[in-house]
Order: structure tokens, then sequence, then C-alpha cells
């Protein structure tokens, strides 16, 4: 049977040995998931404007054919511009709400 001062031995060898494999575990998430740089951000931001971009700019050209070609009293070109622009901004909204949601769960993960 292990005497008093061998338990008092154990416990900060417990102790210490979570910590070192707490730290452990730290470093290897570090090395699989680096952390994101400016540069990052910026090319997301530029992925998101484009995202917004390309929709409107098709809109406007179907318009501009359908003008030319089906001459009328309403603006297609006008009218597609909008419906462009509002299926790129849900688009957008759409991609920067999923990326926000997986950036939370990788945070909840690393509480853990």
């Amino acid at each position: 049977m292990p005497d008093a001062h061998q338990k008092d031995i154990a416990k900060p060898e417990v102790s210490f040995r979570r910590q070192v494999a707490a730290t452990e575990a730290r470093k290897i998430k570090a090395r699989l998931h680096p952390a994101p740089s400016p540069w990052l951000g910026l090319g997301m931001m530029g992925l998101v404007g484009w995202s917004v971009t390309i929709p409107t700019l098709l809109g406007v050209a179907l318009g501009l054919w359908l003008d030319h070609r089906y001459p009328g009293k309403h603006n297609w070109a006008l009218a597609l511009l909008a419906v462009g622009l509002a299926i790129g901004c849900l688009n957008a909204w759409r991609w920067v709400a999923n990326e926000a949601r997986s950036m939370q769960d990788d945070q909840e993960e690393g509480d853990e």
C-alpha cells in the first residue's frame, strides 16, 4: 500500500502529463490548420465581390440582348440588372453565412 508521500507525488505527475498532452494537441492542431493570413481575407472579399458582380453582369448582358432582339416599352436590361444583383447578393450572403458557421464550428472544437 503506498504511503501518503507517494500519493502527493503522483497527483502533480498526472497533472503535468495532462498539461503536456494538451500542449501537444494544440501544436498538432496549429500545424494542421495554420492561422489565416491577411491576404486570405482580401481574397475572400474579392471572391464575395465577384459572386455579386458576375450574376449582375450576366443579367445586364441578357437584358441588352433581349432589348435588341425584342424591342418594347420595357427595358429588359434594367429589370435583369436588378434580378442579377439580387441573385448575386443572396449568393454572397449564403456563402458568408456558411463561412461564419464553419469558423464558429472550428472555434468550438478548439474550446473542447
